[in-house]
């Protein structure tokens, strides 16, 4: 299996790309008739309740083609794409903490810089709903198909920090037909990419970059950011006087140096808390093979 692994590793995942827009693509038309849209590109969803729909379908479609290459291809079990919940809900805790964290620090860091013009809150418990709705099924349907699927098949036929860089790549060429995608939203997605593989990488695990990836969208939006280009409800209102790198303009906080940075330097404390991990258990059971009896 490891043999055959190292071989088809990354041609699954060039296999995978055409059944997934297909069958996904299935899904999403059938949300569109549901809602009473049509997909033609001019009448485009625009209400919360419609999102939802629009979202759900597309998780669906993510999970159907997945089950099958994982069940008819792999031969694995679905689990074995890093959904093991054993251990894990401090991971999911603390990916939600995370999110929340960097999106608060980063919205009065920029309010502070005169970057943001507050106006108002805006508090409704049904678009707080299905925002959350939305970025649920979002997160669990690009973790499980860039982290879960196409990262863990590039481990197999390359070196580890080689398939995450492609897999962050591939995410953030996802978003290019994003509105007001530049240089820097492609940049800034692709440390995103990078934020949420580098925990996969060490783990196998989906469940803290899944948090973390609904935390992220579902905060930067409360916080009266763009996601990903994309408006969505916002509990703050705020106004932005001009649209630049350093507030990330109309694609949201992604695309500014801001989150650059902060990027950053969650992905080096990920990596160094993981190394150090590894250094621990390493040592560990060096010192169990040592304190055992030997065999005459």
């Amino acid at each position: 299996m490891e043999k055959d692994d190292k071989k088809m590793g990354w041609i699954r995942v060039l296999l995978i790309f055409l059944p997934y827009l297909t069958i996904v693509g299935v899904f999403q038309f059938v949300a569109y008739i549901i809602i009473g849209y049509t997909p033609n590109g001019t009448n485009i969803p625009r209400s919360l309740a419609d999102q939802t729909v629009i979202s759900i379908a597309t998780l669906l479609g993510t999970l159907s083609v997945l089950h099958f290459f994982i069940k008819s291809v792999e031969k694995r079990e679905f689990l074995d794409l890093g959904l093991s919940l054993t251990g894990r809900i401090k991971d999911i805790l603390i990916g939600i903490l995370v999110g929340f964290l960097i999106m608060a620090v980063a919205f009065f860091i920029l309010l502070f810089l005169n970057e943001l013009q507050f106006l108002a809150f805006n508090f409704n418990a049904k678009s707080i709903l299905f925002s959350s709705l939305v970025f649920i099924a979002v997160s669990i349907g690009e973790e499980l198909l860039f982290r879960g699927y196409i990262q863990r098949n590039l481990m197999y036929s390359f070196n580890d920090y080689i398939a995450l860089l492609i897999s962050a790549a591939l995410f953030a060429l996802a978003h290019g037909f994003n509105p007001n995608f530049s240089w820097i939203a492609f940049t800034g997605i692709f440390f995103a990419g990078i934020l949420l593989g580098i925990s996969y990488l060490f783990t196998k695990n989906l469940w803290f970059p899944i948090a973390l990836h609904f935390s992220w969208n579902l905060f930067q939006t409360y916080f009266g950011f763009n996601v990903s280009g994309q408006e969505f409800y916002s509990i703050i209102e705020f106004q932005i006087a001009d649209n630049n790198i350093i507030n990330g303009g109309d694609f949201g906080f992604e695309a500014s140096i801001l989150s650059l940075l902060l990027q950053l330097i969650l992905i080096l404390t990920i990596f160094f808390y993981y190394k150090k991990q590894n250094i621990r258990s390493f040592k560990k059971s060096k010192i169990k093979s040592l304190a055992k009896p030997i065999q005459n």
